[in-house]
């Protein structure tokens, strides 16, 4: 085979492969992918799944095309005989910017799963040219500045598909750019990515701002464009009608195309609409069935049928609410179909909480998506429930059938085998290959959880990947750490539900205990990577605190051996494939009934750390995969902290009046070490926000959490050997957190494919 791979190369190339520039193999490389990947593309013969997101963080490419096409080692086997490396050449690949967080994250994860099980569903969205932002620090600050990304070669390939878009009175034009998304020994489908040819990157002033009024030139500059004033706001509505008007044409050109004649549509087509930003598709597929000659009444059944919602938050505010008159501005053709969906809804329920457009004149979102699909689920058995018995009681007693749970997965081919080759290694020679298809083989490990053999080689190769991502930091952001400390790691988006300063306040509470002699059982290096929305002030504080804390502990003699912060800049895919292998610690610490799910959680484990975490979203699912002995639980209840908002008897200042750790360690955010160090308007900001509001109570967990946490570093310093068989237990019983394992069940329960 490598013989066949180099001649192929070769030719691609133009040269020997010893002659060609890391460049020209790269393009040789992505020209090889799209050749086997368009070998495997299958027809449809019966319902094809549309998953409609506003996010696809797909990361880089190119290693994990060539693990699901099976040429992985032969590339790499082949280069390295020309003197070439593999590893070389991904690094000139770009990150895609399509996503920030978890609901994009899972996504593409989704999108791999559906290919693996050859299952045919594509992915409809949009080609942002700047994604989120890259996240800058400076002066102890983040700031923000474009991702440009994009470049000639980019995976996504234009096509001469394009489909009018109607926004505000004018008409905008669509294009259809493809993406081949490859199953592991499975089909190809699609990414379907939406684009104005208009778009001008030029249009970008200062940092990431721009005129947010120029909608044929700014619509797919940014992911979630700042929503801080009115013109983002409606931005935001421009891009999401832009995309589910775009996807629906082409669903609907597709299904024609197999012999679909609109009335029979759920026959050809299932959609997935992933969180509230696609939304809009129900109205909007009713318009294109209307126009098409199919009655009203006959459109909402068909869209009820072809359509199901994904909900993917407890949070009331993440619930997208848009003011009719902003709706009225953008998308003035869906008011009078969202109008008439509205009193429908009303007629079949007295109860006016579940009604689409509310006294205030706001509609809905997620009560459309529940009225008008056939298909409601949670993405974890504690968030499901949450909804059903709590946040969304009313719509659960009035469509009981319709709600259903779907536990989120991960991609087993992206954060084992391609992130970890080391430990996929060795997983292979202790139980053989098969867990690569079916993630449930990882269970044959648990019979080696006594064998001290396969724990240290376990540790041994954990100690590899923590001596690797040291020289990344140091390569990176100039940081030296201790690869023999433990790596404790927090990295996700930054928001105070998921509470980053719960973790600073015990980085302050460790400072102030090392400086009055008491010394930790283990070195620590509390690593976090983690972006915060530009306009989110008090998540920007958070990141300014643990920042100048860093450049204390730093500056201190007596600390800094036994305690270091290190802040990964802009933190993405790529960052996440080298630390997530290098974890000792996952840091898991949301308030209990306010995380969905988390898949950062499953890609620890999976790796081999141990979770220190609340009771919140799938941890409780790890917790009974893993049993208590193998993971640390500590803080209050998903139901005790429901039952305090209910009761709002929650008061910060008196849980800081009353417990001098608290006092001591909030105190010390305007104290005269941090304010030499960093900024007394957002220290201050921050000190205040926990002392007296502290929404997502980080005060009441702050001693249930140090306690455990003392614990787990203790436990990892004094029985070596004991924490490394918590680490496989935590590896063999990964597997029911397979990205395969949520698709086949979405498949069985909801979409009915193929």
């Amino acid at each position: 085979m490598n013989e066949g791979i180099s001649a192929k190369l070769a030719v691609l190339c133009g040269k020997p492969i010893q002659d060609a520039s890391n460049q020209e193999l790269y393009l040789a490389l992505l020209r090889l992918v799209e050749e086997q990947a368009a070998d495997r593309v299958q027809p449809v013969t019966g319902r094809k799944l549309y998953y409609i997101s506003a996010e696809f963080l797909i990361g880089k490419l190119l290693s994990n095309n060539l693990i699901n096409l099976g040429l992985y080692d032969d590339v790499r086997d082949c280069l390295a005989a020309a003197g070439k490396s593999l590893s070389d050449l991904e690094e000139l690949e770009p990150e895609p910017s399509l996503g920030n967080g978890g609901l994009g994250r899972l996504a593409a994860c989704f999108l791999d799963s559906l290919a693996t099980l050859n299952l045919p569903g594509d992915g409809i969205g949009l080609r942002y040219h700047c994604g989120l932002f890259r996240q800058k620090f400076q002066d102890g600050l983040q700031t923000e500045t474009p991702d440009l990304w994009l470049t000639d070669e980019s995976w996504a390939k234009p096509t001469d598909t394009v489909y009018p878009v109607e926004l505000a009175g004018q008409v905008y034009q669509a294009r259809l750019y493809r993406l081949a998304v490859t199953g592991y020994n499975g089909r190809t489908n699609s990414l379907n990515l939406f684009d104005l040819d208009t778009v001008d990157e030029s249009l970008i002033s200062e940092g990431i701002s721009f005129d947010k009024s120029r909608i044929g030139e700014n619509l797919t500059l940014f992911l979630y464009p700042d929503d801080s004033d009115e013109a983002g706001r409606l931005l935001r509505i421009y891009q999401q009608y832009f995309m589910v008007s775009a996807g629906a044409q082409l669903l609907l050109d597709e299904c024609v195309a197999r012999g679909c004649n609109y009335h029979n549509l759920p026959d050809y087509a299932a959609i997935q609409i992933n969180d509230t930003h696609p939304s809009m598709v129900i109205p909007e597929l009713i318009r294109l069935l209307e126009q098409r000659g199919i009655g009203f009444d006959e459109a909402v059944d068909i869209v009820t049928r072809t359509c199901a919602y994904t909900n993917h938050t407890i949070l009331a505010e993440a619930l997208e609410k848009w003011p009719r008159h902003y709706l009225e501005q953008v998308v003035p053709q869906l008011i009078p179909i969202i109008e008439k969906l509205d009193a429908l809804a009303r007629t079949r329920t007295e109860d006016t909480s579940t009604a689409i457009i509310d006294g205030d004149d706001r509609v809905h979102m997620a009560h459309m998506d529940i009225h008008f699909t056939h298909s409601t689920n949670g993405v974890a058995a504690l968030h499901t429930e949450i909804l059903k018995n709590s946040e969304l009681k009313n719509f659960y007693q009035l469509y009981p059938e319709k709600f259903n749970n779907k536990t989120n997965g991960i991609t087993f081919r992206r954060w084992l085998l391609a992130c970890n080759p080391q430990l996929s290694g060795e997983i292979e020679a202790l139980i053989g290959p098969s867990f690569k298809q079916d993630a449930g083989q990882l269970e044959l490990l648990l019979p080696m959880a006594d064998n001290r053999d396969v724990l240290r080689r376990l540790s041994d190769i954990k100690a590899r990947n923590k001596e690797a991502l040291a020289g990344w930091l140091y390569q990176k952001q100039g940081v030296l750490v201790n690869p023999k400390a433990m790596f404790s790691i927090q990295s996700k988006r930054l928001h105070e539900y998921k509470r980053q300063q719960l973790n600073l306040l015990f980085l302050i509470h460790q400072y102030l205990e090392i400086k009055n002699g008491h010394i930790p059982a283990v070195p620590l290096v509390s690593i976090f990577g983690a972006k915060a929305a530009p306009a989110y002030t008090i998540a920007k504080d958070i990141i300014h605190a643990l920042l100048t804390l860093s450049q204390v502990i730093a500056a201190s003699p007596e600390v800094s051996p036994w305690l270091q912060i290190v802040f990964v800049e802009n933190y993405n895919v790529t960052a996440a494939e080298k630390m997530i292998p290098a974890c000792d610690l996952s840091e898991q610490i949301s308030l209990a009934s306010k995380e969905a799910s988390g898949t950062g959680n499953m890609k620890f484990m999976l790796n081999g750390a141990v979770t220190l975490g609340t009771m919140d979203g799938a941890n409780v699912e790890i917790a009974q995969q893993v049993g208590n002995e193998n993971i640390y639980i500590f803080g209050q209840t998903s139901n005790q902290v429901i039952r305090r908002y209910d009761a709002g008897d929650y008061y910060a200042h008196e849980w800081y009046e009353g417990d001098p750790n608290l006092h001591r360690a909030i105190d010390f955010l305007t104290g005269p070490e941090m304010l030499r160090a960093g900024r007394e308007e957002n220290l201050s900001r921050l000190q205040d926000d926990l002392r007296n509001k502290d929404w997502f109570q980080t005060l009441p967990d702050f001693n249930a959490y140090l306690v455990r946490k003392e614990q787990a570093m203790a436990d990892y310093a004094k029985d070596p050997l004991g924490w490394q068989r918590k680490c496989l237990v935590n590896i063999a019983k990964a597997g029911f957190f397979s990205s395969d394992r949520t698709i086949a069940e979405y498949d069985r329960d909801i979409w009915h494919l193929g």
